[in-house]
Order: C-alpha cells, then structure tokens, then sequence
C-alpha cells in the first residue's frame, strides 16, 4: 500500500495538484493556451453559451481572475460575449467555431487523463479517492476543521 507516515494529507493534495497543473498546462503550451483557458472552455455551455456571472462561480474562480482570463480568450477570438435574451444587463459567454474546436481538443485531454487514471487504478481505490475528497470538501464547506474556539485563541 503506498502511504508514507511523514507525508501529510494536505501535502499529497497538494504535490499531486501541482503535477496534474503542470501536465495540463504543457499540453495546453502546445496550442498556445492555458490549463485556466482550457477549463473556461469546458465550462462554457457549447450550445446556449453561459452567462458570464455564473462561470466564476461554476469554476470556482474569482470575478477578477476570470475578467483577465476572459479577456484574453476574446482578443484570441474563442469566445464572444452576447447581451442575454433573457436579462438585458448580463452577457452570454459563448464559444466561436474556434473556442468549439479548442474546447473539444480540452475535453479530449481531460478524457485521457481520467481514463489513463481508470487504467491503472480499481473502481474499488477510484470510489474510495471519491469518497475521501468528499469528505475533505464537506469538512471545509462546514467549517469543521478550525472551530470558532480555535479561532479566538490567537
């Protein structure tokens, strides 16, 4: 079994991000673009496009992070916003012939990965890395990791 009693949770998380991060953004480097550009394009409703202040949200992702993000991907011509039918104040987000292209090429990379992982990993250890970054993210999401009482020691 691989575990080593020195390496900490947050530890593992974060070294196994990080190389997940870097392996997306080289193959993202190879057409010109960004892991961050390439889950926006994933994000994005390919069909009725997706309205702009949803996405951070979706991404979880700060408005300003995003701004930058989808600036860019404008000047490159893969999105283009659109006044929303249905709310005259927000912007659809939609993708360009080119953002669809991008974005199919993204997915195909994600599907490679995961099934690549599902290769090498059994359904029973996959279920069990699930349930434990569930558990992680209720955990944080309910604020049961550093109590109020903690907070009021410093």
């Amino acid at each position: 079994m691989y575990y080593m009693k020195e390496k900490t949770i947050d530890y593992v998380l974060r070294t196994t991000w990080l190389a997940v991060q870097k392996m997306y953004n080289e193959e993202a480097s190879k057409f010109d673009a960004t892991m961050a550009v390439a889950f926006t394009l994933l994000s994005i409703d390919p069909v009725h496009g997706t309205p702009s202040t949803a996405l951070g949200p979706k991404m979880g992702m700060e408005a300003t992070s995003l701004s930058r993000i989808l600036k860019s991907m404008e000047e490159r011509g893969v999105i283009e916003r659109k006044p929303n039918p249905d709310d005259g104040r927000g912007v659809l987000i939609h993708l360009t012939d080119f953002g669809r292209e991008k974005r199919e090429y993204s997915r195909d990379r994600v599907l490679t990965f995961n099934n690549t992982i599902r290769n090498h990993v059994s359904n029973e250890k996959l279920n069990n890395f699930y349930e434990v970054a569930e558990v992680i993210n209720e955990l944080i999401s309910n604020k049961k990791i550093y109590t109020q009482n903690e907070k009021s020691l410093k």
